[in-house]
């Protein structure tokens, strides 16, 4: 009990402080959960076209591999369980990690928590806090999709089960981010921990449906768990229990990890830096600052590499000639020709927009260090504020190009060496040629951390809506101006003859406009303004 003393009083402070980090996510679950509802009836209004959109999404492995494996797309339930089960989770865990990072190595970074502890509080109360709050966003994530799904005309069974999902979802990441906070060395290398361990699953979780493995491989994951429950299909409420203990195991581990490490460190202890900085630049500055980002992300575009590698070797076993997919990937051409080039640019493309979340990760990173006083005293020396936003800008630019060169240069190996047709070389240009559109991708965040940071998440624009256009884009017969919204659409396809390099041309004039946008806000903008 003197370990949580205080957390009554701590608690309601918190949330209310804390509101608007938390209902943010809420909204982004429940709006794709009433989105599907409401649009599907209207895209899709005919069972022609839904058994079109059933066959082309089991076609597609690289859908599967965000979606999860389609059940019964016939009905509008289906659809929405489909579409908002993987996604509405990962959205619901990421809510839950940076609630609970921010309410506990947060404060200890900046100060917060000493203040607190100046007062009547336990040592574990912060911690308490930062869980209950997390546990209180994922019911809230759950109930508040539920009720306004089922207003709009979801099946009352099949959405309370999909919405429980968000919400177990949330408890269990929540937990592992309450573990990450205890081992980490601060709080970024804490978020860094649990981020990963979320991706890391959710891509095995993808890639264990996309290629049918054993059973084994589903359960000894936990988002697996939540998959199995099979909302609108199964409807099975045991596998939320199985989250429930997983998280309540976490969460025990955290209090008694939290009693045997130091405040303001992690189990995990940062070596001594050297006996001067090593940065005199801001070219080296921003190096520094982002390099244990740069160099993971590199591992997992090597990952990714493969990944998509092995997708691009088996399409023409996966997708055969006369299937709906052929007819949307390749236009209606449905040569064999046609059908793999227009299947690796796809993957290529989703490679390329995930080229662009280290990079505005990068660019949000120029904020953080803004927000906490760490760039004034770098600029009170001679270094110049459009120095200083071109060094950050210029490596959040060059991260792509490294990145799609790695991928690429797998991806080309596994094709180049399978039937498929391909050539290396071919394969890895075409990987290069997304690069400009993953710099307007980019540029997006370059122009709102520059001229508007106070709507920093707008930063993330740009990948968001890249990312659901290019996958979902196609399925649900969006019109070319709409599909032309995301740069990718732009990328010429020279796997075949005579590719159009127009609209990358008109992609790069907009990245040349954002950027310099950015850098004119950057320049005459207060620092430091919430």
């Amino acid at each position: 009990m003197n370990a949580t003393v205080g957390t009554r009083t701590l608690l309601p402070v918190s949330l209310e402080h804390h509101r608007l980090l938390i209902a943010p996510w809420a909204a982004l679950v429940t709006a794709l959960s009433v989105s599907s509802v409401l649009v599907y009836p209207w895209v899709f209004p005919d069972p022609a076209d839904r058994e079109g959109l059933q066959q082309a999404v089991a076609a597609n492995p690289a859908i599967g591999l965000i979606f999860g494996p389609p059940g019964d797309l016939m009905t509008t339930d289906g659809f929405n369980a489909w579409r908002v089960l993987a996604l509405g989770g990962f959205l619901a865990a990421m809510g839950a990690i940076l609630t609970v990072i921010r309410a506990t190595r947060g404060q200890e970074d900046s100060g917060q928590a000493e203040l607190f502890a100046s007062g009547v509080l336990g040592r574990s109360a912060r911690l308490l806090t930062g869980v209950a709050m997390a546990l209180i966003g994922g019911l809230a994530v759950g109930v508040l999709s539920a009720l306004l799904t089922i207003l709009c005309g979801g099946g009352v069974a099949n959405t309370l089960l999909l919405s429980a999902t968000f919400t177990v979802t949330a408890w269990m990441f929540a937990g592992v981010a309450a573990v990450a906070a205890q081992i980490g060395a601060d709080a970024r290398t804490s978020n860094t921990i649990a981020i990963s361990t979320l991706g890391v699953l959710f891509i095995l979780r993808g890639f264990a449906y996309s290629i049918e493995a054993p059973a084994w491989a589903i359960w000894i994951n936990p988002l697996g768990w939540m998959q199995e429950t099979s909302p609108s299909g199964d409807n099975l409420w045991w596998p939320l229990a199985l989250g429930a203990a997983f998280a309540a195991v976490l969460l025990a581990t955290a209090f008694a990890l939290e009693t045997r490490r130091d405040f303001g460190q992690g189990l995990i202890k940062p070596g001594p830096g050297p006996d001067r900085g090593r940065a005199r630049s801001p070219w080296g500055l921003a190096w520094r600052l982002n390099r244990g980002l740069a160099l993971g992300w590199t591992l997992a575009f090597v990952l990714l590499g493969f990944v998509f590698g092995y997708f691009a070797t088996s399409i023409t076993e996966l997708i055969s000639a006369d299937s709906p997919m052929a007819l949307a990937l390749a236009g209606g051409d449905v040569s064999a020709q046609a059908l793999v080039a227009a299947f690796v640019v796809m993957i290529l493309s989703m490679i390329g927009i995930f080229a662009a979340i280290p990079s505005v990760q990068v660019m949000l990173r120029v904020r953080s260090e803004e927000m906490e006083d760490r760039l004034e005293p770098v600029l009170a020396t001679a270094v110049a504020r459009p120095r200083y936003y071109a060094a950050n800008v210029a490596l959040s630019l060059a991260l792509p190009v490294a990145y799609l060169a790695i991928a690429g240069l797998v991806v080309a190996t596994l094709t180049s060496g399978s039937d498929l047709g391909v050539d290396f070389g071919d394969v890895w240009f075409q990987a290069m040629t997304i690069v400009p559109a993953t710099w307007t991708i980019v540029a997006v965040s370059v122009l709102v951390v520059g001229a508007r940071p106070r709507v920093a998440v707008a930063a993330w624009a740009g990948v968001a809506a890249s990312f659901i256009l290019t996958l979902l884009g196609p399925s649900f017969k969006l019109p070319d101006w709409a599909l032309g919204i995301s740069p990718v659409w732009h990328v010429p396809d020279i796997l075949l003859p005579d590719p159009d390099w127009t609209g990358l041309w008109w992609v790069s004039l907009f990245t040349l406009g954002f950027v310099l946008l950015g850098f004119a806000g950057f320049r005459r903008r207060d620092l430091a303004v919430e």
